[in-house]
């Protein structure tokens, strides 16, 4: 089942709804600071260990933590920032037995910290004491642990809240991941994430951890039964003879994530450099845009934008696809072409077209909305919404929103995707996947998880022309993984 991400409201609506249903606060606590210490001993061997305190109850589980610890033999001592202020906290601080100290007073360094000052609601800049912490700890040799998230990051965006925050090795956190843990800066802030289940129930909720369990049930495997016409048809609009390996890459990934058919409108001009560097891949030529539109009524999905050329002709091609019945992934200099009338563009689009900008793409066709907007999820969902169609925002935190609200994070990223080519091998993956008959936001979904779980794969070094031979062993991995209902 697909993990969700929850805002802090709705992580507290979870722990009320718990507490209503008969689970103490103070038993959530207890639950919240053993998976934090579990997760300390499965990690680290015993060391001198000082336990950040602050006035609620994430300063509770640090009491936990600290008692739980010391149990098991480990040197640790207890710094406060102040008193315990609520009922369960003071509970937690009247079981601990062991030293506590200010922390103003403390003057002693620690191998590992664990941070349980302040928790995912935290709505203003730290200050005193904290804050020189905070500042500190940057320099700091030993780990750090947070306890929810990281002192001084706001819960629903992972910006710090103010001049400085912690930084973790690891942070654990419970019954689900929050925004924060999601979306950078946060996310490297948390280092590891675990997510530790204390019992809570589950929350409605419509933004999503990007992985199989939101859409592997329903990925379009073939069947026994299966012919190439049946597995969809992708056609990869090209550039001109100076700039075509982009279209190639989308092709060759739309083929290497299971379209039956790829073929390759050209250009006139570039149709012997393309026919000479492609195999599986087909090749027709075009010249005009209405010829596009023709060839397009005979295709389920179409990928225009890689090296296409910002020009009169690639907003024209774009029309004419967006006239026809395929499904469209528009990439790269299909969306710049449009930075002067966005509108022109979303007036064409279907719900089930995919957007696929990077950063600057999205400035250029949504001006200020990443600025403006409370985070990249609540960007990408705007877009979505005034564009009509599904929207891929990429980035160390990729964002796929759909019109409906619907959104996911990929929360895994791969560093060695910053290459050149490799979104032209996403458009194509997502094209791909989209032509086999998958929803078009799963398909988003699926095809940058995919696209991330190649670069892991190979790491170091990795450039885009490999990423489409790193498919088919993820794929099968995910073949091995598939429902029961898939076909065999």
């Amino acid at each position: 089942m697909a993990a969700e991400i929850l805002t802090v409201e709705e992580m507290g609506a979870a722990d009320r709804a718990a507490i209503a249903a008969g689970t103490p606060g103070s038993v959530l606590m207890d639950r919240a600071g053993q998976a934090v210490a579990d997760a300390i001993r499965a990690r680290f061997k015993p060391c001198r260990v000082a336990v950040l305190c602050g006035p609620g109850n994430n300063g509770g589980d640090g009491y936990v933590v600290a008692r739980l610890l010391k149990r098991r033999g480990w040197p640790v001592w207890v710094e406060t920032l102040a008193p315990p202020a609520t009922a369960d906290a003071r509970a937690a601080a009247a079981r601990w037995r062991g030293e506590t100290l200010p922390i103003s007073a403390s003057g002693r360094t620690p191998d590992l910290y664990v941070d349980g000052l302040f928790g995912a609601g935290l709505s203003r800049p730290l200050e005193g004491e904290a804050l020189r912490l905070a500042r500190l700890l940057k320099s700091f040799k030993g780990r750090v642990v947070a306890i929810d998230v990281p002192s001084g990051l706001h819960g629903d965006t992972g910006r710090p809240l103010g001049d400085a925050a912690f930084r973790a090795d690891l942070t654990v956190t419970f019954h689900r991941r929050k925004v924060a843990h999601a979306l950078e800066p946060g996310r490297s802030a948390c280092g590891e994430v675990v997510v530790a289940d204390i019992g809570l129930g589950r929350m409605s909720s419509t933004l999503f951890e990007n992985g199989p369990d939101l859409w592997l049930t329903r990925f379009p495997w073939p069947s026994a039964a299966s012919h190439k016409h049946a597995r969809g048809r992708l056609m990869v609009v090209g550039g001109d003879a100076n700039h075509t390996g982009a279209a190639r890459l989308a092709a060759r990934g739309g083929l290497r994530i299971g379209a039956g058919l790829v073929t390759l409108f050209s250009p006139a001009a570039a149709a012997a450099i393309n026919a000479a560097r492609l195999e599986a891949v087909m090749l027709e030529v075009f010249e005009t845009d209405q010829a596009l539109g023709e060839a397009a009524e005979r295709a389920d999905a179409a990928i225009i934008g890689p090296a296409a050329g910002v020009n009169p002709g690639t907003r024209a091609n774009l029309l004419a696809l967006a006239r026809t019945g395929a499904a469209l992934v528009i990439d790269a200099d299909a969306l710049t072409v449009f930075r002067d009338k966005p509108g022109e563009l979303f007036q064409a689009l279907d719900r089930d077209d995919v957007l696929t900008p990077h950063p600057g793409e999205f400035e250029r066709l949504f001006p200020g909305l990443l600025k403006t907007a409370a985070n990249r999820v609540a960007a990408a969902r705007e877009a979505a919404r005034r564009a009509g169609a599904i929207v891929l925002l990429k980035g160390a935190d990729t964002v796929i929103a759909a019109p409906d609200g619907r959104a996911a994070v990929n929360v895994e990223g791969a560093p060695w995707l910053a290459t050149a080519g490799s979104g032209d091998v996403l458009a194509g993956f997502i094209g791909g996947l989209v032509a086999q008959g998958m929803d078009s936001f799963e398909a988003a979904c699926a095809g940058a998880w995919i696209h991330a779980a190649c670069a892991r794969r190979f790491g170091p070094g990795l450039i885009a022309e490999d990423l489409p031979g790193l498919a088919p062993a993820v794929l099968a991995e995910l073949y091995a993984a598939r429902g029961a209902d898939a076909p065999a």
